[in-house]
């Protein structure tokens, strides 16, 4: 039986779920390879620290990532060490020596994924990436093969477990967003440095990479619109469960004849859409085809064993092409160069939205607020007025019917500046 043989770069929580998936499945990935596939190397920061798993006597530890691209063993190096110029390198590196490469790296292929995906045409070899996206969820083959002959209208998801737990958390026991963090820290679903999670950059990333497999275009992560969720406040969830919704940290992209919205934000959804009860670490994205309509992808979008095992599908799939007889199509549109994106200008995106103002309690603040909006063209939908007694300032929230980007934003700006109000507009997309 033939041996693939791989170069891992990195052995965290994804690289020890790998190993660990391919020793309890050895015998059931023969069958369906009809081919061994062995670790033979793994590049590590530090020799002597303990690993979660225990690899075979056979596979090496080293320091040294030349190791990987030197070795004309190797056949496919996977990348999961994280970071940006020295995965790049790395990268480069193994597909000018010949080598096949698996990454996870969705912030590298959101930075530098034309250039790498530019490189693997040019050498022949594959570059694939399903972990980078969702973690367990398989989205990228999805896009990439089972929805292939669709034209992709519209890719909605929540693909960021650290934000999904924290907004839960705040949800059903109230808690703060600090409090909830701190929560999400101690169960090991937030880093150190959560920024990435929660400020929404991480979701831009998987989106830039969603957008580029779904429609064959490149959407700069420059002009990806990014809102996260360090600004959303017991009080909105509160709200928002009054008028029927749950907030959640949603990536989104529509196609509107050629041209492109497409972002990240928390946003307003109906309570009885089934994104709003994904709930805890959980992803799911829902792709909307325009011939076999809307589709839901449902799981766990971190974790070793759940990301490992998109990690060795992508080993899989190169295995099955490692005999030249087919070529590795990393883009989804045969590796033809894609073009720059037609984006949406603000003036013209639409959606419902959800503003809550805190303003002072005396007459004439509501006949102000709704004449900005009428000035605007924004027409309100409902809204609600709950004060306190004896309070400097009461939240005044306006559910509006739909409208521009543009116009929101000209509201919030002319409202916040107007002298009852106490504290800068809160503004969500509504779904």
């Amino acid at each position: 039986m033939q041996i693939v043989k791989l170069g891992l770069a990195g052995f965290g929580t994804v690289g020890s779920g790998l190993a660990k998936i391919l020793a309890e499945n050895g015998d059931w990935l023969g069958k369906r390879l009809n081919k061994k596939i062995e670790i033979k190397t793994v590049v590590v920061r530090d020799l002597t620290k303990q690993r979660a798993v225990t690899l075979g006597s056979g596979t090496e530890l080293t320091t040294d990532l030349d190791r990987l691209t030197n070795d004309p063993e190797i056949d496919i190096i996977v990348e999961l060490m994280g970071g940006l110029e020295a995965a790049k390198t790395l990268i480069e590196k193994a597909l000018k020596a010949g080598k096949h490469v698996v990454t996870a790296n969705k912030h590298l292929l959101a930075e530098h994924g034309l250039e790498l995906f530019e490189l693997a045409r040019q050498n022949g070899r594959g570059l694939y990436y399903e972990a980078s996206c969702a973690g367990g969820i398989p989205i990228v083959q999805t896009l990439r093969e089972s929805l292939a002959g669709d034209r992709i209208e519209e890719i909605l998801g929540i693909m960021n477990g650290t934000a999904n737990y924290i907004l839960s958390e705040m949800t059903t026991k109230c808690m703060d967003f600090e409090t909830a963090l701190q929560q999400a820290k101690e169960l090991g679903y937030a880093e150190a440095d959560p920024t990435f999670d929660v400020e929404g950059f991480d979701t831009a990333h998987k989106l830039c990479v969603l957008i580029r497999i779904a429609y064959g275009v490149d959407y700069p992560l420059s002009q990806l619109p990014i809102q996260g969720i360090s600004g959303v406040t017991p009080l909105d969830i509160k709200f928002a469960r009054e008028f029927g919704y749950r907030i959640k940290l949603l990536a989104h992209v529509k196609e509107y004849d050629g041209r492109f919205e497409a972002g990240v934000h928390p946003a307003l959804v109906p309570y009885t859409y089934l994104l709003a009860r994904v709930g805890g670490n959980y992803n799911a994205v829902r792709v909307v085809g325009n011939a076999v309509g809307p589709v839901m992808l449902h799981g766990q979008g971190a974790g070793d064993t759940p990301t490992g095992s998109a990690v060795l599908a992508d080993i899989m799939s190169i295995a099955r092409i490692m005999d030249g007889a087919t070529a590795p199509d990393n883009t989804g549109f045969g590796d033809m160069p894609l073009q720059r994106a037609d984006i949406m200008p603000p003036e013209e995106t639409m959606s419902k939205y959800y503003f809550r103002f805190m303003v002072a309690d005396k007459t004439g603040v509501m006949a102000a607020v709704t004449r900005s909006m009428a000035d605007h063209g924004v027409s309100i939908a409902q809204a609600v007025q709950k004060g306190e007694k004896d309070t400097e300032a009461v939240p005044l929230v306006i559910i509006t019917h739909s409208t521009t980007t543009s116009a929101a934003e000209a509201v919030a700006r002319e409202i916040d500046a107007m002298d009852f109000s106490m504290e800068p507009c809160v503004r969500f997309r509504i779904l």
